[in-house]
């Protein structure tokens, strides 16, 4: 029989979504399954944008430009400058998501073997990119002790070498919800520019900031433009992960050439998708003010709801909707396994993400879990005493 590949028996499964038959089985046994492992807001999208949907008036569901439709990308242009990200229309790509932007940008800037640096926790699928196009990951720990503070700059210039191409940051952080302060981000561009490294920034969550610190996007740092590839998406802010319409903005001529490459052997992003998300930046600002509003009340909610639980620890994350907790149980992944193979209450269990799959050193994250504060407070509520009552039957059982 042939074998599948080595990059395929490599290939980690998601975090997110490997536990994905266990919740069907326990949705097929009746019980309600609050799903707090995946990034899939509640939140209606808005109705610009579906209207959009239902008004196309187009005889031919044509291809689009690979690099997408002009004038969506003119409109981002306005949309970008909102957040004195100064770009032009043809400095933004359209792609089939974040996701193929991530992948995109490591198969225009890297060869295999090349080296990326990346804080960890991390996204998981930023591993299953680099292992796609024979990239090396080479980490640097945060911990949930600081928040997940980005490590001195020093633990991270130890990591740097001959082979190192770049640095990944994730800012608003996913899955941490840490965000970046200027000393810290300056820190990066004076070693992105030091080594003269590409900064990949995957910049999606920049609506969700709950505090008083600026956002600092990589096109804001001087000096490093011809360095940087910033990662976008309408997945979060419009709450449209489906039609699956991401961004990848450069102004390195010679990165945006590569990459144009790739977006004509794909031929085009979804052209439904550019509809829906070119209709969605007339949403204006009170849709964004109301979510905003809306997970703000959701995290401060949720956090006091976990810090409650005895032996549960979670820090204030800063961006995003997600937070890594500290569980007391020795071994996450077992123990969210369990949560949808054996246990219920009240005909109610919970779906979390194993934070072991976040982190890229062995053995990291064993007792942490990351939870997505995308459901309404009620099932966020109810999510929480289903998680406190696993956790005492968990711990005692036999």
């Amino acid at each position: 029989m042939p074998t599948i590949s080595s990059r395929a028996s490599e290939m980690p499964a998601s975090p997110i979504r490997r536990l994905v038959p266990l919740s069907d089985s326990a949705k097929a046994r009746g019980l309600k399954v609050y799903h707090l492992n995946i990034g899939q807001p509640d939140i209606c999208s808005p109705e610009v944008a579906m209207d959009a949907i239902r008004n196309i008036d187009r005889k031919i569901l044509e291809y689009s430009p690979s690099d997408g439709i002009r004038s969506y990308r003119e409109k981002l242009v306005s949309y970008y400058a909102k957040y004195e990200i100064m770009v032009s229309a043809d400095e933004i790509i359209i792609t089939t998501g974040g996701s193929e932007a991530v992948l995109f940008a490591f198969l225009a800037c890297l060869n295999p073997g090349d080296e990326i640096i990346i804080p960890e926790p991390a996204y998981a699928n930023y591993i299953s990119f680099a292992i796609s196009t024979g990239a090396v990951i080479r980490s640097v720990s945060s911990s949930i002790e600081t928040g997940f503070a980005l490590p001195p700059i020093e633990k991270i210039e130890a990591l740097v070498n001959e082979k190192t191409k770049g640095i990944l940051i994730c800012n608003p952080n996913n899955p941490t919800g840490y965000l970046y302060s200027r000393a810290e981000m300056n820190h990066i561009k004076n070693l992105v520019k030091k080594h003269d490294l590409y900064l990949f920034s995957d910049e999606v969550y920049r609506e969700f900031i709950y505090t008083g610190s600026p956002y600092i996007s990589a096109l804001h740092l001087v000096g490093i433009e011809q360095n940087v590839v910033l990662i976008d998406s309408v997945s979060k802010r419009y709450s449209e992960c489906g039609i699956r319409i991401g961004a990848l903005i450069t102004k390195n001529k010679s990165v945006h050439a590569a990459v144009m490459k790739l977006c004509q052997a794909r031929l085009s992003p979804p052209l439904i998708g550019q509809i829906a998300a070119e209709a969605s930046l007339m949403a204006g600002d009170e849709f964004l003010r109301d979510m905003y509003d809306e997970y703000v009340e959701r995290r401060n909610f949720l956090v006091d709801s976990l810090n409650r639980i005895p032996g549960v620890y979670s820090p204030i994350p800063m961006g995003a909707f997600y937070t890594i907790a500290r569980l007391p149980v020795e071994d996450s992944d077992h123990f969210c396994e369990w949560c949808l193979s054996d246990f219920e209450f009240e005909g109610q269990t919970i779906f979390m993400a194993p934070a072991s799959g976040f982190y890229i050193s062995p053995g990291l994250g064993r007792n942490e879990v990351r939870i997505a504060y995308v459901l309404k407070k009620e099932d966020l509520n109810n999510a929480m005493i289903v998680l406190e009552k696993a956790l005492e039957a968990y711990n005692i059982r036999k």
